[in-house]
């Protein structure tokens, strides 16, 4: 196979996974996107040998995919784009190496079985560590599909990933036996059910799911706050909650239990300590006291100071030149009339932005932050997920800040701590009209499915709306408009399989993984030393 063709085969693939991906994606395209690089793969291996440029015929088609589908990174921070799209693709790139590795080493079976296990436990890690950049994990190509992966609710996106890759795989094997001139018949009936039969699936699932009636009445603002030129410079924080209980005035009734307004809605800078002296929560309070029921969640910029003796946080910043400390939080509050105030501090922070990697280890260098769009600085964050519980116990809300919301088992954290509904604050104005705030708010959907909990979203900037159950997003908002929805959703509290057991495809991909290549090194060194 000439270079000419081996470079259009790692590019062709790369350009199918971008054709496929949501929002205005045909998803179809994904179950090929694959083949053009394993017929690339195929070529290099026959030799018997390992070859190194398939590193970087990976790279190419990992490149080609990730800038086509995050190129609006770039509209928050050139550099920050150039950056999370290199270091994705190159972790990509070497994760096709490995697969090719083994391939070449254990052969032709065992070999596609490390290519759907390394690339599972890929997404496992990059869903965990400090370099997360999770949004082209493959489960998330059916965003837009929910009607076909309501299986998620015992799988996850997971699902969704070995789905494609097994499908990939079988549609490949077939093309190569059928020209070998091999009985294709046990491959087809295989590939036809591992095509089939999800589908058919999710379909009676979907046509079959109803929810329990169980009514919240919510109110979710979104204020449309440019976050360039108003935010954090151009309007004061009370200017900016001014505008939005405007926005609200006539939405909210004597039967609305929860308001919800985005992240950072008060950038006001509230100490932790001292949330009493907030003129922003005062105002707050007065609304509470002319709707008795209501209860808000919100977000906020918080501070907390370290008080002599106590830990000192790896995320934490000094006091001038002062012996004190203190840690800022990207933080979700709720208030209602008995004056307890419940916090959570978001916890899953945007690399390079909200935080410097391995902050115990490169905090000295978080000046050269790049900014993807956010709030400068390493914030401090907290160990376990919150459920914010109503006086009367019978609502609880899983705080959601932004980017959290695409991950899984983290969402599934919210549930397992008693949220019965979620709450999704955000602000995706960073990118402009381009796919990155549609794909997150589809990426939401999966939550919905996976936990089986209602979602109310609220956008600053972006677009704001309920989700029910079976993912399906309603009462939304347009695109860069001040408005807000009042909606009923219900609330569930049972648990599913998903809920309970996470992303356990992901930890059986890593088990997989790790035994064959102790029997790599088995065979390296006491079978054939």
């Amino acid at each position: 196979m000439s270079f000419i063709k081996k470079l259009l085969l790692s590019i062709f693939s790369g350009v199918l996974l971008s054709i496929a991906w949501p929002v205005d994606g045909f998803y179809a395209l994904i179950f090929i996107a694959w083949i053009p690089l394993l017929m690339l793969e195929k070529s290099l291996s026959d030799k018997g040998k390992t070859s190194v440029a398939f590193i970087g015929y990976s790279l190419i088609s990992m490149l080609v995919w990730n800038v086509l589908t995050t190129w609006w990174i770039k509209n928050a921070s050139f550099g920050g784009a150039l950056m999370a799209i290199i270091a994705n693709s190159v972790l990509m790139a070497v994760v096709l190496y490995l697969f090719h590795f083994v391939k070449v080493k254990k052969g032709e079976k065992i070999g596609y079985v490390a290519l759907v296990a390394l690339w599972m436990s890929f997404e496992y890690v990059h869903l965990r560590w400090d370099i997360t950049w999770p949004w082209l994990n493959l489960g998330n190509v059916f965003a837009n599909q929910i009607e076909i992966i309501q299986w998620y609710e015992y799988t996850g996106a997971f699902g969704g990933t070995l789905w494609v890759l097994a499908v990939n795989i079988l549609l490949f094997q077939v093309l190569i036996k059928k020209a070998e001139g091999v009985n294709i018949r046990p491959l087809l009936i295989w590939l036809i059910a591992v095509m089939v039969l999800p589908i058919a699936l999710s379909l009676i699932i979907y046509s079959t799911y109803k929810e329990n009636l169980n009514p919240l009445n919510v109110v979710a603002v979104q204020p449309n706050i440019d976050p360039y030129n108003e935010k954090f410079s151009g309007l004061t924080s009370a200017q900016q909650l001014v505008k939005l209980l405007e926005i609200t005035n006539g939405k909210i009734d004597q039967k609305t239990d929860f308001l919800v307004a985005p992240e950072t809605a008060l950038v006001e800078y509230i100490w932790e300590d001292k949330m009493n002296e907030s003129d922003d929560l005062k105002t707050l309070d007065s609304l509470l006291y002319k709707f008795p029921n209501l209860n808000i969640l919100i977000g906020a910029s918080t501070l907390k100071a370290f008080l002599p003796g106590e830990k000192i946080s790896s995320t934490a910043r000094k006091f001038g030149r002062t012996n004190q400390f203190y840690d800022s939080y990207n933080t979700a509050l709720q208030l209602d009339r008995t004056g307890n105030i419940q916090t959570y501090h978001k916890s899953k922070l945007v690399p390079g932005v909200e935080k410097m990697p391995w902050p115990a280890v490169f905090k000295y260098i978080e000046k050269f932050a790049i900014d993807l769009g956010g709030i400068s600085g390493s914030l401090g964050m907290q160990e376990e997920r919150e459920a914010f519980f109503t006086a009367n116990k019978k609502f609880a809300a899983g705080p959601i800040v932004c980017y959290e919301s695409v991950y899984g088992e983290y969402v599934s954290e919210y549930v397992l701590k008693g949220a019965n509904f979620l709450a999704i604050i955000t602000n995706d104005g960073w990118w402009g009209d381009t796919p990155g705030y549609r794909q997150h708010l589809k990426y939401a959907s999966l939550r919905a499915i996976e936990t089986r909990r209602s979602i109310v979203r609220s956008a600053n900037t972006g677009i704001t709306a309920t989700i029910n159950q079976r993912g399906e997003i309603e009462n939304k908002t347009s695109w860069w408009k001040e408005d807000a929805i009042k909606a009923t959703i219900n609330i569930n509290n049972k648990l599913t399989f998903y809920t309970r057991f996470g992303d356990y495809l992901g930890v059986l991909a890593i088990c997989i993984t790790l035994v064959i290549g102790l029997s790599l090194i088995i065979k390296r060194n006491i079978i054939n030393p």
